[in-house]
């Protein structure tokens, strides 16, 4: 997301080999928020750490081996506050559906980038489009929907797309 492989791969594609735009920020010193540190949200913590970046972590239980490693827990409210890149790295229960929703993204930093590779009913998709079209998400990294099973792992091209929020959602740059 960052350093915009999506749209630099378009570009090559179309014999573009311009870098205007592809940019990202660096990340060193920047705070990243982890939600969810079982395996792989504990391999993502230690990376983000030898990006030198702070990370935040929250989970119900905590791994004490990152505790170690200097990997700060804290509490969702701090990591909401705090972070510059929040990513999901959770399970889907009842208590974490939807949770990321409209009042957690307004504890959010302006302009924070926003990763769920864990599952998608973890994020209000609604919330999401209502904080990218503010700017209060500045980036987000998906590769789950909350409505995933009507479009995932089908071939729907040459088709129109039905669900009008996956239509938005792709729409944003």
């Amino acid at each position: 997301i960052n350093r915009k492989i999506h749209k630099a791969y378009n570009r090559v594609r179309e014999q573009n080999f311009s870098l205007n735009g592809l940019l990202g920020t660096n990340i060193y010193k920047k705070t990243v928020g982890i939600i969810g540190t079982g395996n792989i949200g504990a391999v993502f913590c230690r990376m983000m750490k030898a990006l030198g970046t702070e990370v935040l972590a929250y989970d119900i239980y905590k791994n004490e081996q990152l505790e170690a490693e200097g990997i700060r827990y804290v509490e969702l409210e701090e990591l909401f506050t705090k972070s510059d890149i929040i990513s999901l790295h959770c399970p889907l229960t009842p208590d974490t559906m939807h949770l990321i929703n409209e009042d957690t993204i307004s504890k959010m930093k302006d302009g924070v980038m926003l990763i769920n590779t864990s599952r998608g009913k973890l994020i209000d998709t609604h919330a999401i489009i209502q904080g990218l079209r503010a700017k209060k998400i500045g980036a987000l990294g998906i590769d789950v929907y909350e409505q995933e099973e009507k479009v995932f792992f089908r071939d729907i091209s040459g088709t129109i797309l039905e669900d009008e929020r996956l239509q938005l959602l792709t729409s944003f740059p």
